[in-house]
């Protein structure tokens, strides 16, 4: 019996950088045998943050930035192959999500749309690869959200090793899977909570050009104001109730500019801990609301090594032991890398990755797009 190798990639909507591990899908235990990470180049992080919004000439310039994110992705798959030890022909498929820019499912028509900055074809071209891409718009054109992705993930990985949780991914937007009972090998619920690292990361930058608040201690040394974290709370959807998705679309520099009018008297840093709590709030709220038989929160993604928010994420939800997902064999900044790769092999072997009551979907689908080698 050979082995069952897949490369999982992933860009999220922080911008820092790619992600990307072998997984071994071998045995009913599946392992991360290698990981590596690329900064994201400040051009092309300057030009995807930019092409989130609309501006002159988007098609051409979308379409080289994919070209440049691809080549980045190229340089994780070759460092995990070198780190692996392994050969291009020893992996069955990489799963590569792309960069999204924009998100707005069944808006306009009906349908509407999600499009993922991506050039997958240059990718199997470049690593000798299969590719497996486009894992969103088959859950649209289904009237489904798109997203979140991993809630299927998370239940494959996670529910055999506890009962009564629920997943925090947070990201640069934060997303919540309620898992359900292993034997049903579906989650109870997921969706978008909220901003995660996006507005943080925004701040951070904008006022220390660090491209993140390491370990939250900024904000730490700030103080909340409740006038403002009120407003922010007032988002709509915040309470809108699942399914339900969200990127920057939404939670952008021009909604926090909004937000920020007659708060200009505030220092920055005292910002950046409003903002941490509003990042917590978001998600304790949806906990509390949709999760209310859960004992454990597994928090997972970029926002899981940010002290001070896990901090509040732990002082919101009293009740509940907040961990990161290292605590069940996974480090956080893997998980997302490991689901995309998770989300290949369904696809190679033409499985359904998705759920209705996540997405809203008509159905589970097959999701995702083979680009041969």
């Amino acid at each position: 019996m050979g082995t069952d190798l897949y490369i999982g990639l992933m860009s999220g909507t922080s911008l820092d950088g790619v992600d990307g591990v072998v997984y071994d899908l071998t045995s009913a235990s599946p392992q991360i045998i290698a990981h590596a990470s690329e900064a994201m180049p400040q051009p092309l992080r300057d030009e995807l943050f930019a092409l989130n919004t609309a501006a002159g000439n988007e098609l051409h310039r979308a379409a080289l930035a994919a070209n440049s994110l691809v080549h980045v992705y190229a340089k994780v798959v070759m460092q995990l192959l070198r780190n692996s030890q392994l050969n291009a022909n020893q992996i069955k498929a990489i799963g590569a999500h792309g960069q999204t820019v924009r998100h707005r499912p069944a808006e306009f028509d009906g349908t509407g749309y999600t499009i993922q900055l991506n050039n997958p074809a240059l990718l199997a071209e470049l690593t000798g690869i299969d590719v497996v891409a486009d894992f969103r718009s088959r859950d649209v054109a289904a009237g489904g959200q798109g997203a979140p992705l991993v809630p299927a993930f998370h239940q494959a990985v996670f529910a055999s090793q506890i009962a009564n949780a629920a997943v925090m991914n947070i990201g640069g937007i934060s997303n919540l899977s309620v898992l359900g009972a292993y034997e049903k090998d579906e989650p109870l619920l997921g969706f978008d909570c909220g901003p995660g690292n996006a507005l943080l990361d925004q701040w951070c930058y904008a006022h220390t050009e660090q491209p993140f608040d390491a370990d939250g201690a900024w904000a730490a040394s700030g103080q909340v104001n409740m006038q403002l974290l009120n407003q922010l709370l007032s988002e709509p959807f915040i309470t809108t109730l699942p399914p339900k998705s969200t990127g920057r679309d939404l939670f952008n520099p021009s909604w926090l500019d909004k937000q920020l009018v007659g708060f200009e008297s505030l220092l920055p840093k005292d910002i950046q801990a409003t903002l941490t709590e509003f990042t917590a709030q978001a998600c304790s709220s949806n906990v509390n609301q949709f999760a209310k038989q859960c004992q454990t929160l597994i928090v997972c993604g970029g926002g899981a090594l940010n002290g001070q928010l896990m901090r509040r994420l732990q002082a919101a939800l009293p009740g509940l032991k907040v961990c990161r997902s290292d605590t069940f064999g996974l480090p956080p900044l893997q998980v997302e890398a490991a689901a995309f790769a998770w989300l290949a092999s369904k696809m190679i072997r033409r499985e359904t990755a998705s759920f209705k009551n996540v997405t809203g979907a008509q159905g589970p689908r097959i999701l995702g797009a083979l680009y041969p080698a």
